[in-house]
C-alpha cells in the first residue's frame, strides 16, 4: 500500500508502506478520500514540524469503508461505509471532566500527533468512526469534519434564528459556516475578496462582498437597519478581518473567533468594553457535532459537493498541495486514496 508522506517544507514523497493487520479494539479503513485543511498545510509549511517530525502521514477529513476488524471489535461490519472523528481525549483532565473532552488538555489529533488518512488503509482505534447512511457519495462525505468545524462554530456562536451573522473569510470553512448559519435561521453575509469564492458563495444561495470594493461597514449598516451584526465569525485569520470582524458588531454583539492566528494581534479592547462585546473561542467538534454534520450533508441541506474543486490521484498528493499554495480558482482538493499503482518520488 502507499502513502502521502510530509517529508519536510514544502516536501510529499509518496512511498509503499507496510500494510499491518488492526490490533485490538481497532479497524481498518480502505480510505477513499481525504481532502487537505489548511492545518494540513501549516504543516507543509514546515510551521508544525515540531509537533509532526520531518516525516509523517497528514490527513483527516476523509471517507472510506471498513476493511478489516481487529480483536474484540463489535458493531461493525467489514464493508460498511465510515468516516472518523479523529481527536482522542484522555478523559481525566480537567477540561474531560467539565464536559469539554473535545478540547482535551492532553487531546492527540489523528494526522497530526499520530498518522493521517493520506493513505490506502488507515488503521483507527474502533470508537472513533462515525456511520455513513447510504447514498452519501463518498466524495461529499469527504467533507464531514469540515462541515463538523461549521457545526460547533455555530453553535458556539449561539446563533438564533432571525439573526445577522457575519462571515469574515470565505474559504471552505466560511462557507461552510455560512451555510449552517443559514440552515439555523440566521440572515448571513459573507466578506470575502477572491472572486472565485464568491462565485461560490453565490451558488450556495449566500451574499457575498467584495470588501475592496465597497466600505464593509457602511454595508453592514445597511444590511442591519443600522443595528451590526450579531455575530461575526473571523475566518480569513489576518489583521483586516479581525479588524472588519470586530467593527461590524452590534451592540452586544459575539465574535466567534475560528481562524488560527500564529501571532499576536492588536484588538480594540475598548469597543469590547463600550459595547459590551463578546469574544468565542471556537476550535474543535465533538461527536454530536460530527453526526449532525453527516445529517446535513446526506440530506444535502448542505450542499458540499459544490466546493470541491478537483480530485488527484494519490501518486499526485504534492500537486494537490501546491494547488492550494497557488490559490485562485480553488477551494477543496480531494486525493483518491485508492489510485491503483501509485509511484514513489518527490514534489
Amino acid at each position: 500500500m502507499y502513502a502521502a508522506i510530509y517529508s519536510g517544507a514544502g516536501t510529499i514523497r509518496i512511498e509503499a508502506v507496510p500494510r499491518v493487520a488492526p490490533g485490538p479494539g481497532e479497524v481498518q479503513i480502505e480510505v477513499a478520500y481525504t481532502g487537505i485543511c489548511g492545518t494540513d498545510l501549516h504543516v507543509y509549511h514546515g510551521e508544525m514540524d515540531a509537533r509532526v517530525g520531518d516525516r509523517a502521514i497528514l490527513g483527516h477529513e476523509m471517507s472510506g469503508q471498513v476493511a478489516a476488524l481487529g480483536a474484540g471489535v463489535a458493531g461493525w461490519s467489514v464493508g460498511e461505509r465510515v468516516t472518523v472523528l479523529p481527536v482522542r481525549w484522555c478523559g481525566e483532565c480537567p477540561a474531560c471532566r467539565a464536559g469539554h473532552r473535545h478540547i482535551c488538555l492532553r487531546l492527540r489529533f489523528l494526522g497530526l500527533d499520530a498518522a493521517g488518512s493520506m493513505q490506502s488503509r488507515w488503521t483507527v482505534p474502533a470508537d472513533t468512526l462515525v456511520r455513513l447512511p447510504p447514498g452519501v457519495p463518498l466524495p461529499e462525505a469527504a467533507l464531514v469534519e469540515p462541515v463538523a468545524v461549521a457545526v460547533h462554530d455555530v453553535r458556539r456562536a449561539g446563533l438564533r434564528p432571525g439573526e445577522r451573522a457575519l462571515v469574515v473569510g470565505g474559504g471552505p470553512v466560511g462557507l461552510l459556516i455560512a451555510a449552517v448559519a443559514a440552515d439555523t435561521g440566521g440572515d448571513v453575509l459573507v466578506v470575502e475578496p477572491n472572486p472565485h469564492r464568491r462565485r461560490v458563495a453565490a451558488g450556495l444561495g449566500l451574499a457575498a462582498v467584495d470588501p475592496a470594493a465597497t466600505d464593509v461597514q457602511d454595508l453592514v449598516q445597511d444590511w442591519s437597519s443600522g443595528a451590526g451584526a450579531d455575530v461575526a465569525f473571523e475566518v480569513s485569520g489576518v489583521q483586516a478581518g479581525m479588524d472588519t470582524a470586530v467593527e461590524a458588531l452590534s451592540a452586544r454583539g459575539r465574535l466567534a473567533l475560528v481562524a488560527i492566528h500564529t501571532t499576536r494581534r492588536p484588538v480594540d479592547l475598548f469597543r469590547f468594553f463600550w459595547r459590551e462585546l463578546t469574544l468565542i473561542g471556537a476550535r474543535l467538534y465533538d461527536r454530536d457535532d460530527i453526526e449532525r454534520a453527516v445529517e446535513l450533508v446526506a440530506s444535502r441541506q448542505i450542499p458540499v459537493g459544490s466546493l470541491i474543486t478537483r480530485v488527484l490521484p494519490l501518486h499526485r498528493a504534492g500537486e494537490a498541495f501546491a494547488s492550494l499554495e497557488a490559490g485562485g480558482a480553488v477551494m477543496k482538493v480531494l486525493i483518491d486514496c485508492q489510485e491503483p499503482g501509485a509511484g514513489s518520488g518527490a514534489w
